[in-house]
């Protein structure tokens, strides 16, 4: 494996080990090594940085901006190969973003379920943004421990927060729309969470309502419904729910809040795995030669501004 390259799995796995990856049916790690670039050019005066892009999903325009970029690698999250593959054309558009990475010596590894179990990850991230932060926490576990990888304890997939007092349905609500950044959500609301209509007062606020009170909340980013079978919660917190594990729930007495799969993802990207990533880079670079720096003065973790959820609320 080619130094760069090398110095670039090393980092990630520092930060989300394989072993975390529920690999049962995930498919995490190095997917794809390709040869590196016989010689690097630099533009004119441009910083001389390895460029390390980081996404949700691998798609063909995110493929190309690693081509425009200059990436020497992606860390996609979700593994662009995930079924065995039976060829290779440019026919399939995942084949030909693979082929033209190929080209362009750019290789890609995927963490996936690992940063799902990391403890910091993105379960993390989410759960601190719909509690408000720990301070507002009784307590948070995971809702399937992950166990045996020594510096990791306490990892798992999901998170079970309990909040140290009630909060009103909608103020959980805005609160997540502000979190990730959206105009707006899917609720399937329990009827003993009452009624949630014009989330907002005058004053911009939502108002405190007893019968809106949620003080336990489920939470898994991206899919979590084989994680929530027969958790008890007041809230569950999600990517997506199929239809009806969405009206199991509200049966039950819980409401579910649901933003799109990828959207309780991609906001971690930047503010969780840029910099812990970054900084990983930073002191792997160290231990390179002269030589295997191939002529660059570090590394430069982007997030990619192509890729985006494949659904649009209109």
């Amino acid at each position: 494996m080619a130094a760069i390259l090398r110095t670039v799995v090393t980092s990630v796995r520092r930060l989300y080990p394989e072993a975390l990856a529920d690999r049962s049916w995930d498919n995490t790690g190095l997917l794809l090594e390709s040869p590196p670039p016989t010689t690097t050019t630099w533009k004119e005066g441009a910083r001389r940085k390895h460029v390390v892009l980081l996404t949700i999903d691998l798609t063909q325009a995110v493929g190309r901006e690693a081509v425009e970029r200059g990436a020497r690698a992606v860390v996609a999250y979700h593994p662009i190969i995930f079924k065995p593959l039976k060829s290779l054309t440019l026919s399939n558009p995942q084949q030909a973003t693979l082929l033209a990475l190929i080209q362009a010596g750019i290789s890609v590894y995927s963490p996936h379920t690992a940063v799902d179990a990391t403890p910091g990850g993105v379960n993390d991230w989410l759960a601190d943004g719909i509690s408000g932060g720990r301070e507002h926490e009784v307590s948070r576990d995971v809702l399937q421990p992950v166990t045996g990888v020594p510096g990791f304890e306490g990892a798992g997939m999901g998170r079970l927060v309990v909040l140290k007092e009630g909060v009103d349905l909608r103020v959980i609500v805005e609160r997540v729309k502000r979190y990730l950044g959206m105009t707006s959500v899917m609720l399937a609301q329990a009827p003993r969470h009452g009624t949630v209509s014009g989330l907002k007062d005058k004053d911009g606020l939502a108002s405190e309502s007893t019968s809106n009170s949620i003080r336990t909340i489920a939470l898994c980013a991206g899919s979590g419904g084989s994680l929530f079978k027969d958790v008890p919660a007041d809230l569950y917190f999600t990517g997506e729910l199929s239809h009806h594990e969405a009206l199991a729930a509200k049966e039950r007495g819980i409401s579910v809040i649901t933003c799109f799969h990828t959207n309780t993802e991609r906001g971690y990207l930047s503010k969780g795995m840029k910099p812990q990533l970054q900084d990983v880079l930073a002191e792997e670079w160290e231990a390179l030669t002269l030589e295997e720096r191939d002529g660059a003065d570090g590394f430069e973790v982007v997030v990619s501004t192509e890729d985006r959820d494949p659904y649009s609320i209109v």
